[in-house]
């Protein structure tokens, strides 16, 4: 394959949050456009998806915050840019990023930053290591609320020769189909849940740490029951504790004080994640910082299922209240309980439309070709 615009993105791991997915579609939407594909990368659980034949991988430890191998890196990555001939680099994270300002400065090469997340900053050292992500050619932002974080906090760092835009995150929405999934395993699944589906179940995704907020979601499945007097759902917390054993020994308390021991399953991983979402009747993200983007409720949304979701950061971008979902006061266990018990009361028909008008909502805004394309054009501009 031979094209004049080869691009290099550099990522710490490739697992499955919202960064690597974005880095795994591009990487193979650029080959269907006669472009070279190329990533950097530590490891991670996406790798075995990738098709070598189209994306050439490169292993190195990117991911480490170590000065002496963000310098080592850079070294390494100036000698593959120049081996390949690349063109543009993409950075999608602030270590490996600081290594591909040294090896474009070195080779004369472009460079582009996704912006992820709001990566909080208690002092001017945190500052100012968070800026190399606004130190490129091109700022990416994934939202609206990301795109004003950076304007807020870092307007002094960017020049008019720089670009900061908005592209939004896109999904597979192929893959998050509820047509696509058969009854068979969503029997199976449920059986490897423990769950009977004699009751609706409602799911909370997301890494078991305390800003998703899964102790606010506890506080108010409590409200709910007290409320109506008996468990009228089964609750599925899916994440991994990534090594965090107090924060999920202290949900393990928390439903025991709440007496909600079986009402509650807590799923480590599922490798099925659209299948998770289609046994689901309602979907919760109770984030109590904002999230960037949240890929919880597009996905959801894609699925033709009920998200609910606090109102704040990229979630009031992606949901439309009462038309897609529902929106509740962040960080309130009673706001969140009051929204628990409509969904679960609601009417079929009218669930039915709020999950056609959420898949709606996704194809038109958030799919993942129009993340690819806007990004692909994106390129092409900063090289004319």
């Amino acid at each position: 394959m031979s094209s004049n615009l080869k691009v290099l993105q550099v990522i710490p791991r490739l697992g499955f949050g919202g960064a690597e997915t974005g880095c795994y579609d591009i990487a193979h939407y650029l080959p269907e456009n006669n472009c070279e594909s190329f990533i950097v990368t530590s490891g991670g659980e996406l790798i075995k998806f990738i098709d070598k034949k189209k994306v050439k991988l490169i292993r190195l430890p990117v991911h480490s915050k170590n000065p002496i191998l963000i310098l080592f890196n850079s070294i390494f990555l100036a000698v593959i840019i120049l081996y390949y001939n690349i063109s543009i680099v993409h950075a999608r994270s602030r270590a490996p990023a600081w290594s591909c300002l040294f090896a474009t400065k070195i080779t004369g090469r472009k460079f582009v930053t996704t912006f992820h997340g709001t990566y909080n900053f208690s002092g001017k050292i945190k500052k100012f290591y968070n800026s190399i992500m606004v130190r490129s050619n091109l700022i990416i932002a994934g939202s609206n609320f990301i795109f004003s974080h950076i304007k807020e906090n870092y307007s002094d760092l960017i020049d008019k020769k720089k670009k900061l835009l908005v592209i939004f995150r896109g999904i597979n929405i192929d893959y998050f189909d509820s047509t696509t999934k058969i009854e068979t395993d969503e029997k199976k699944l449920l059986k490897r849940w423990g769950i009977e589906k004699d009751k609706k179940i409602i799911l909370m995704p997301g890494r078991l740490t305390s800003w998703k907020g899964q102790e606010l979601f506890l506080d108010a499945i409590n409200l709910v029951n007290k409320e109506l007097g008996y468990e009228a759902f089964y609750a599925v917390i899916l994440g991994s504790d990534q090594g965090r054993d107090l924060y999920k020994k202290k949900l393990i308390r928390l439903t025991e004080q709440y007496r909600i021991t079986k009402q509650v399953k807590f799923i480590d991983h599922c490798n099925d994640m659209a299948l998770a979402y289609k046994v689901s009747d309602i979907i919760v993200s109770a984030s109590i910082e904002p999230e960037a983007f949240g890929r919880v409720a597009v996905e959801s949304q894609s699925m033709q299922k009920i998200i609910i979701a606090s109102n704040i950061g990229g979630s009031n971008e992606t949901i439309i209240d009462n038309k897609t979902g529902l929106l509740f006061k962040s960080g309130d266990p009673n706001s969140l309980c009051k929204k628990i018990i409509q969904a679960i009361t609601m009417d079929e028909t009218l669930l039915k439309n709020i999950g056609n008008e959420g898949r709606k909502n996704i194809m038109k805004k958030f799919n993942v070709e129009k993340m690819c394309f806007s990004t692909y054009s994106e390129y092409k501009r900063l090289l004319k």
